[in-house]
């Protein structure tokens, strides 16, 4: 069932190339921005300014394309999915499927980073790694706090207060490792903002796993 749902949600998504290409359009922009304003031809960014500014881009773009989970979908829909799954199977899926957008769009902004900016990252798998376990916790988190912000008036507004401190605690994790491997540091330096970023994704999955079902019969 979980599968069904994934392929749904990608088959949905497929059918707004204008929402797409819109997430595209604003990450391109962002990053070009970026590289317009520092000057960056010159090569005058420090590697604190390229996290910085990266963890911003990729943020934002999450954010905007992953909000829309549950606030996007039509009322009618809610029925039809009570009907024929699951509320584990339907959060799971969610978490999934936005697991895979997440990391698309990081990946992506590495890509035009890379280009735009320049690459100074020298552990190419420690940074996959960290980019793979933060899309995780940001699908994590986002998807369930929008399928609570989904029942609530004002839910924009909501979405933003209740996911600012859960993303502000991965964004810590995410970034200190960003910090180590600019700095060309060993792997053993890291090992514990990993485990703290896999032990927030854990948590972050039960709770919606115990919690969802109560949510969504609301």
């Amino acid at each position: 069932m979980i599968l069904h749902l994934i392929h749904k949600e990608l088959t949905l998504e497929l059918r707004r190339k204008a929402v797409i290409s819109g997430i595209g359009v604003y990450l391109f922009s962002l990053i070009f921005i970026c590289y317009l304003t520092f000057s960056l031809r010159q090569n005058s960014i420090n590697e604190a300014t390229w996290s910085a500014l990266f963890w911003l881009a990729i943020l934002f773009s999450v954010v905007n394309s992953v909000a829309k989970s549950f606030i996007g979908e039509k009322k009618g829909s809610f029925i039809y999915y009570y009907a024929v799954a699951s509320p584990q199977a339907i959060i799971l899926s969610k978490i999934l499927y936005n697991t895979l957008l997440c990391l698309l769009l990081s990946l992506a902004g590495y890509a035009l980073f890379s280009l735009f900016i320049g690459n100074p990252i020298q552990d190419q798998g420690l940074f996959l790694l960290t980019l793979l376990l933060t899309s995780f916790g940001f699908s994590a988190a986002l998807s369930l706090i929008s399928g609570i912000a989904s029942k609530a008036n004002n839910s924009n507004i909501l979405m933003a207060v209740l996911s600012f401190p859960v993303i502000l605690a991965l964004l810590l994790m995410a970034i200190k490792i960003t910090k180590n491997v600019l700095d060309g540091l060993d792997r053993s330096v890291s090992v514990d903002e990993l485990l703290n970023l896999l032990a927030i994704n854990c948590i972050l999955t039960g709770l919606s796993y115990m919690l969802f079902p109560y949510i969504w019969r609301s």
